[in-house]
């Protein structure tokens, strides 16, 4: 019997990181002398790995720019680690979220566009680290909405398909999920809008954690 796997990203999902990120994305906009980024446009690109975000926020610029503000970006968001002035909140009911589906028999994973080192400093902080069977980041995969990361957490796992959902808030997750034949399920209190994940192709929208554990009991 295939093992049943609920996948989560992070950031907009997990915890509300939009502050930082939109932070870092500023300081290395200010490095190469551009102006700073629309905060809606920065959320936008949350959940994409750093060189395609970097694509999506600057299309006409050569492949070479987008490589030198990812690395810069990284930098950035390090000292602003280093300073203190990362806050990343859990959002209100994800533990309860978790321990249902921990009581419910399911595995849990994350994939997520953060880097291994960033992913780790979250779930540390939160004492989350060992709720999690496995672990996919934008360091070992393609970025989403390609399927890569949903496909070696289940092979990690020992899931399959349809005892797999992907919990998300941006399209790339909804997408992802899709390329991968997997559940669907679609946050409302992240960086994208609900509509936009029903168009990506979500079976089902949360307007909060406890939901989630809902539509799970009607799947079982």
């Amino acid at each position: 019997m295939n093992n049943r796997l609920a996948i989560f990203d992070c950031d907009g999902t997990l915890v509300d990181s939009g502050a930082n990120i939109c932070l870092a994305m500023e300081e290395c906009f200010a490095r190469a002398e551009l102006p700073a980024p629309p905060r809606d446009r920065t959320r936008r690109v949350v959940g994409l790995s750093l060189v395609e975000a970097m694509q999506a926020m600057l299309p006409a610029a050569e492949p070479h720019v987008h490589v030198a503000l990812a690395e810069d970006y990284k930098h950035a968001f390090q000292q602003l680690r280093g300073r203190g002035l990362v806050e990343e909140p859990l959002y209100d009911g994800i533990i309860d979220l978790i321990d249902a589906l921990d009581e419910g028999g399911w595995l849990l994973g994350v994939a997520t566009g953060k880097s291994d080192r960033g992913l780790s400093f979250c779930l540390d902080h939160h004492g989350l680290s060992r709720r999690f069977v496995t672990l996919q980041t934008a360091d070992r995969h393609p970025s989403k909405p390609h399927p890569s990361m949903v496909e070696l957490a289940m092979a990690e796992a020992g899931a399959a398909p349809e005892t797999t959902l992907m919990i998300g808030d941006t399209s790339y997750d909804m997408a992802m999920a899709r390329a991968a034949g997997v559940t669907a399920i679609g946050v409302s209190w992240g960086y994208h809008e609900p509509q936009e994940l029903l168009v990506a192709g979500a079976d089902y929208i949360a307007d909060h954690p406890l939901q989630i554990a809902e539509f799970v009991k009607a799947l079982a």
